[in-house]
């Protein structure tokens, strides 16, 4: 029975792929024909709308370079979380790392199960925040425009008019924003160090610079490109492309997801009294000596 599954599995496969190099082309060629041929719907002010509640259902938050199936974090949990094989959002598909930041990045992947900022429930960063398996939402104002995301409650605006230098750097960056055509274009910088790009470790540096380009491919379809420079980290820019999805429920909307509580015990918990350990004797601030020497 085994050889026989294995042999059809080969077999399978073969044809699988043969298809897949004989057709993926011309579907390729007439799905980006009508891509480039959409027009999305305009808001009051004429521009693209993007209103709505959007996520991605692929596998770039696990890790964006092509990679086949892995174990999860912790063997007691079986299947579950394990890694899930992708053929990869980076165009080129291969991150630029230097050398010495190529092994950083493998120490991350080793310490992921505590050393992940996804585990301490921090901000996912830019451009992390819009792939990860979390739903955001875009509301376009008069002027600005805001993303809200369902998690670890952040919040980006972008800022549509005169570009502004921020101040200092955070989690989700200083973001200035234009329209070219269909496309809006936002040019993200002041970005910390501290968030990663994806659970598998890749990383980068304060000197991280990302230009998103956001596009409408159909009504419920919205492509996210994001170039990626960090002249400390990377050897020349790179760029990844993830399509994003419309959420179409009949009830869709953004959720609270307070996730603190959730990572809390793994920051923290070692710092807990061990249960039944003697309580600290109160300091007497030396009132116990003068006391003696009155006596």
């Amino acid at each position: 029975m085994r050889t026989w599954l294995k042999g059809s599995m080969i077999v399978g496969c073969g044809v699988a792929a043969l298809m897949g190099a004989f057709f993926a082309p011309t579907e390729s060629q007439a799905q980006q024909a009508k891509a480039a041929a959409y027009k999305a719907p305009r808001g009051k002010d004429g521009k693209p709308n993007f209103n709505g509640i959007w996520m991605s259902n692929g596998m770039a938050n696990w890790d964006l370079e092509p990679h086949g199936p892995g174990p999860s974090v912790d063997p007691k949990l079986g299947s579950i979380y394990a890694i899930p094989p992708s053929v990869g959002y980076v165009v080129g598909g291969k991150i630029p790392y230097k050398p010495e930041a190529l092994k950083k990045k493998q120490e991350n992947f080793a310490a992921r199960a505590k050393e992940d900022p996804e585990a301490k429930c921090y901000m996912g960063g830019v451009p992390r925040a819009n792939y990860m398996s979390y739903p955001f939402q875009i509301v376009q104002g008069g002027k600005d425009i805001m993303i809200s995301y369902q998690y670890a409650g952040a919040v980006r605006i972008l800022n549509m008019e005169k570009p502004l230098k921020a101040p200092a750097d955070s989690w989700m960056g200083t973001s200035n924003g234009h329209w070219e055509g269909e496309t809006l274009v936002v040019d993200v910088t002041a970005l910390g160090d501290q968030s990663w790009l994806d659970r598998s470790g890749n990383h980068h540096s304060d000197q991280l610079h990302v230009v998103e380009r956001w596009t409408m491919r159909s009504p419920d379809v919205l492509m996210y490109e994001a170039r990626i420079e960090d002249p400390e980290t990377f050897t020349e820019p790179w760029t990844i492309r993830v399509p994003l999805y419309r959420q179409v429920e009949d009830n869709a909307k953004l959720l609270e997801f307070k996730c603190v509580v959730f990572a809390e015990e793994m920051l923290y918990g070692h710092l807990r009294k061990p249960a039944g350990a003697p309580a600290a004797a109160p300091a007497d601030n030396g009132k116990q000596g003068k006391g003696k020497n009155k006596q």
